[in-house]
């Protein structure tokens, strides 16, 4: 076979493999004619959830901010979700997990996300225990 039929070979290998990416996203909810306006409706989905998290952290809503779940603010938690919400769909979309094995996807996926909430869990306890010493104990705030 010479070499410029493979060469030509290759090149379509190459666009029918682009071709098979899902141009969907939100498990099909939303269909695109192509990659670049998948590119712009996943663009335009990460903006939104940082466009309200900038929003809630320059407004900080008093409802937000004086009621508590689980030791921390709401507001807090929210950000958290939020963060975690960008994080995998970014991994989901961008790094083409939604190809891969099921097994594969929860290993890179869920992974993270139990080491993210275990953290968050040790802080919280920590910064806690922290307060309290400082709060009721003999060692004074000089900070």
């Amino acid at each position: 076979m010479p070499a410029c039929r493979q060469a030509g070979l290759a090149s379509n290998f190459e666009l029918t493999m682009a071709h098979e990416h899902k141009l969907e996203i939100f498990r099909g909810l939303l269909k695109f004619k192509s990659n670049t306006s998948k590119i712009w409706g996943v663009l335009i989905f990460l903006t939104i959830i940082t466009t309200v998290e900038v929003a809630l952290g320059i407004i900080k809503p008093a409802m937000l901010t004086q009621n508590s779940f689980l030791g921390m603010k709401i507001l807090n938690w929210i950000f958290i979700i939020l963060t975690l919400v960008k994080a995998y769909y970014i991994a989901w979309d961008f790094m083409h997990l939604r190809d891969e094995k099921t097994a594969l996807r929860r290993a890179i996926v869920w992974t993270p996300i139990f080491l993210v909430a275990y953290l968050v869990f040790i802080l919280l306890l920590e910064a806690d225990y922290v307060y309290e010493v400082y709060k009721t104990g003999f060692v004074e705030w000089n900070f």
